[in-house]
């Protein structure tokens, strides 16, 4: 019996990567169903991006109040998972808090991922107050009706959850370190969870092992489920905002691209000797469509940039047309054009 728990750990680890890479592979090939993009130009440049918009967050601060409260979810998500690695190696070995030989860095680790996942909570409840009570009209369009207002709620919730877990877990594992029980090493540093602890004093070992446990099982079955949830949800920015930037147009906002078939008919209006209805030459390649009737017209960062959309909806309420009260919304052309993908 002793071995179960790891093998079956084992077996959701692998499960659950598994069925994420396979969707990460359906990804690759909807976006090379586009055409060919040019991905020219400095790659010290594109590095820069990424650094600075993807982990950085830069545009995120343009507004203050969002921009903060995403900025503690998002670090708060990328600085406590560091801890599923010790999860996947006690996981897979049976140990219990394998770093802790670290000794006072982990004691510092612990309490720092306590504290952001406090704050996560913080920042996700005020987000659902922002998105549910006060109601901001940028998430009240007609595009955001169905599954992607349920999917903006769910991932609030799912977040609320595996950070609630988590300070559960090291509440319960606080206080069995307190009664000196074997297996549960005096490691880490509970700001938090120690409160939580307080609650559970009347508790016997049996029901805090059994808590400590739950809590422990459930937080990384958590993370799994949300891992490949992401396919499926607006938050699969988190690892597309990646190669989003890094393959994002280097080049200053608003200058084009000159289509050469436009450029001759301009040049050809313009020529007094031309004659218009000459046939064209024997090897002339045929003239590049103009527009895009669907998703095989779009280029690849297109398409990624259509997998890649928050859905936050600063792009339509942004936009002048739909300001006037036009029912064109760039989001909603986003939304679409990832649901044509899928589609297809």
């Amino acid at each position: 019996m002793g071995i179960l728990p790891n093998i079956l750990f084992v077996l959701a680890l692998i499960l659950g990567i598994g069925y994420f890479a396979r969707n990460i592979r359906k990804i690759i090939r909807n976006i090379r169903l586009g055409k060919a993009a040019d991905v020219t130009g400095p790659t010290a440049e594109r590095w820069k991006n990424m650094a600075r918009i993807a982990l950085g967050q830069q545009k995120m601060v343009v507004r203050p109040v969002s921009g903060f409260l995403h900025i503690i979810v998002y670090l708060g998500f990328i600085i406590i998972n560091i801890e599923v690695l010790e999860i996947i190696i006690d996981g897979v070995f049976g140990t219990h808090r394998i770093f802790s030989f670290l000794g006072g860095f982990y004691d510092f680790l612990i309490g720092s991922f306590e504290i952001l996942a406090l704050l996560v909570i913080v920042s996700v409840v005020i987000f659902w107050i922002r998105r549910n009570l006060l109601k901001l009209q940028r998430f009240w369009k007609p595009e955001m009706k169905g599954w992607p207002k349920k999917d903006a709620d769910l991932i609030l919730y799912i977040e609320v959850i595996l950070m609630g877990l988590f300070l559960t877990m090291n509440a319960a594992d606080f206080r069995l370190q307190e009664m000196g029980v074997d297996h549960y090493n005096q490691a880490g540093a509970f700001p938090v969870s120690s409160y939580i602890a307080g609650w559970m004093s009347a508790w016997s070992e049996t029901t805090l092992i059994a808590v400590e446990r739950v809590a422990w099982w459930f937080h990384i079955l958590g993370i799994l489920f949300f891992l490949n949830y992401l396919y499926y949800s607006k938050h699969l920015h988190i690892l597309l905002a990646f190669p989003n930037t890094y393959f994002g147009r280097l080049k200053p906002q608003g200058q084009f691209n000159n289509l050469e078939s436009v450029q001759k008919e301009v040049a050809l209006m313009m020529d007094p000797n031309a004659d218009p209805f000459a046939p064209p030459a024997e090897d002339a390649p045929p003239p590049e469509k103009f527009g895009a009737s669907d998703v095989m017209d779009l280029n690849q960062i297109q398409l990624l940039n259509a997998y890649t959309c928050t859905e936050c909806g600063r792009c339509t309420s942004e936009c002048p047309a739909n300001q006037t009260g036009k029912k064109l919304s760039p989001r909603k052309i986003m939304m679409d054009t990832r649901d044509r993908l899928e589609e297809v």
